[in-house]
């Protein structure tokens, strides 16, 4: 076949295969179509039954409920039924034993006319005995009422004194208040007498270091008035005694009488015991002796004895807690002390 046919009839194939193509791709495009609208149908009749199926379930469980309370229901009426059941056994067991107790009555009915008898007259014993009572009871109240009226009284009386008690309290307490205040006035001045009478001592006994001030006292070393172990005032402390009298008595004149103040005198020794052989036997007795010798001794200088006051510490209140010879001298001391009586 010539090449000019042969490319006519090729091209003449052409329009078969596109007719064939087109053909099939709309058969393709066709069930395509069919098929996304049967799983559109179908999704719709599933859709469709599981709501079918959820209402279903929610029935059913509506159902299981009321069967269940049905269930309970039917339990508590069993539960009833029984006590009923127990109730009436009860009744009637109550009305055998009355029956019986009946039957006893009638067959005793014919002794009972003359225990009716005496019972009514026991019954009219108790209707006196009654009577008197409520006579006894009307006179205990007509009583409960004139001591309630007293109560009542005694009550009006009573508060009248608490408010007077009150008031007693209040000005009391204001009497405290100012008693303190007064008190504490006191105090301060004594306490200014007391500088001033230390102050004045200073200057008289011409700070010795054997004399000084500790604290609120006033402090002699007691080898300043007496001998190891001995009581007696030496001719030294005489001479301090007496410039010591001599403020004192100043002090009197310059304290006012409505102040009361004494002037404590007080005995100290070392630790060391004392020998058996000498006058005291504990270093209490020897406390004790040299502050009453200095009270006599300014008692008998004219100090008024009602400001003066001897006390003993023996060696229980050291000033020095070392074990030396120093620490004990310190220790060995008479204290004056000018305080509130």
């Amino acid at each position: 076949m010539p090449r000019g046919r042969r490319r006519a009839a090729q091209l003449d194939q052409w329009p078969g295969y596109v007719d064939a193509l087109s053909t099939l791709l709309m058969v393709f495009v066709f069930l395509l179509s069919v098929f996304m609208l049967a799983q559109f149908l179908l999704s719709r009749e599933v859709s469709s039954k599981d709501t079918a199926l959820s209402r279903l379930n929610a029935q059913i469980a509506e159902l299981t409920q009321l069967l269940s309370m049905e269930r309970a229901a039917k339990g508590d009426a069993q539960d009833a039924l029984a006590q009923l059941q127990s109730s009436l056994d009860a009744a009637l067991a109550d009305r055998d034993r009355l029956q019986g107790l009946l039957n006893s009555a009638q067959g005793s009915s014919v002794g009972a006319g003359g225990q009716i008898t005496e019972l009514q007259g026991q019954l009219a014993k108790e209707q006196q005995v009654s009577r008197d009572a409520l006579a006894q009871v009307e006179l205990l109240n007509q009583q409960i009422s004139a001591l309630r009226r007293q109560i009542a009284a005694l009550e009006t009386a009573l508060g009248a004194s608490e408010q007077k008690d009150k008031e007693s309290q209040a000005q009391i307490a204001d009497l405290g208040r100012r008693l303190n205040v007064a008190l504490a006035q006191k105090v301060q001045e004594l306490s200014r007498y007391r500088s001033d009478f230390f102050g004045r001592l200073r200057e008289i006994l011409a700070d010795r270091p054997d004399i000084r001030v500790v604290g609120d006292r006033f402090v002699f070393q007691s080898e300043v008035l007496f001998a190891s172990g001995s009581d007696q005032i030496n001719g030294e402390g005489q001479v301090d005694l007496d410039k010591l009298a001599s403020a004192i008595l100043q002090l009197e004149k310059e304290i006012p009488p409505e102040i009361s103040w004494v002037l404590q005198v007080n005995g100290h020794t070392d630790s060391r015991p004392l020998s058996g052989s000498g006058r005291f036997r504990s270093n209490w007795e020897l406390s004790s002796a040299r502050a009453i010798a200095v009270v006599q001794f300014l008692i008998s200088k004219g100090v008024d004895p009602e400001h003066l006051a001897a006390a003993a510490f023996g060696e229980f209140q050291p000033l020095d807690t070392a074990d030396t010879d120093e620490a004990r001298a310190r220790n060995r001391r008479i204290e004056l002390k000018l305080t509130e009586r």
